[in-house]
C-alpha cells in the first residue's frame, strides 16, 4: 500500500514534536501506523504496554492513524504491514548523520521501502523525549512539552501532583 507510512519510535514519550510530525504526516498518507518499539536501544521510562497507551489516545483525535508495538527489525514489520515509507523527523543537523546512516541500512536491506525526513516545526527543534524525560526527573515542569495525558502520566510516575511538586 503506497498510501501507508510507518512512523517507529520509542515515544517514551511522546512529545509535542511528534505530534505535530504525526498530524502533518496524517494529511500526506491516508494512513499512519505509529510503530513503537518493544525493546528500544536505550532503557525506557514508560513499558511498551504504557506507551501504546499514550499513543493511541492522541490517535482517537486524528481518524487516519493508528498505533501498534513492534519487535524486531523494522523493514521486516514493514513488509509485514505492506507499507513501503518509513517517516523519520529531523530536529538539527545532528540527527542527520544518525538518520542517514539509518536509512542506507534499511535501503540495503530493504531498497522497494523508501525513507521520508520530515523537519520538525522550528519551535519544536530543541525537543526530544530524552530531554522531557531528564526535566520530569529532576522535577521540571514538562507541561510546554508535552500533551496533557502524558503531563498526567509523568506526574505519576514520579508521583507528583499536578503542579509539578513531588509528593513527600
Amino acid at each position: 500500500m503506497k498510501d501507508l507510512a510507518i512512523y517507529p519510535g520509542s515515544f517514551d514519550p511522546l512529545t509535542l514534536g511528534h505530534v505535530d510530525l504525526i498530524r502533518r504526516a496524517a494529511r500526506l498518507f491516508g494512513r499512519i501506523i505509529i510503530a513503537i518499539s518493544a525493546k528500544p536501544r536505550k532503557e525506557t521510562l514508560f513499558t511498551a504496554k504504557e506507551r501504546l497507551v499514550m499513543v493511541r489516545r492522541l490517535c482517537v483525535q486524528i481518524p487516519n492513524v493508528e498505533a501498534e508495538v513492534f519487535d524486531g527489525l523494522l523493514v521486516n514489520y514493514i513488509r509485514a504491514k505492506g507499507a513501503h515509507v518509513i517517516i523519520r523527523g529531523l530536529r538539527a543537523f545532528s540527527d542527520f548523520e544518525y538518520e542517514f546512516q539509518m536509512a542506507l541500512t534499511n535501503r540495503q536491506m530493504a531498497p522497494d521501502i523508501e525513507t521520508l525526513f520530515m523537519m520538525t516545526k522550528e519551535s519544536y527543534s530543541f525537543l526530544s523525549s530524552s530531554m522531557v524525560r531528564e526535566v520530569a526527573l529532576l522535577g521540571g515542569d514538562t507541561s510546554k512539552f508535552v500533551p496533557d495525558f502524558v503531563q498526567r502520566e509523568l506526574n505519576r510516575k514520579f508521583k507528583r501532583f499536578s503542579s509539578g511538586k513531588r509528593l513527600k
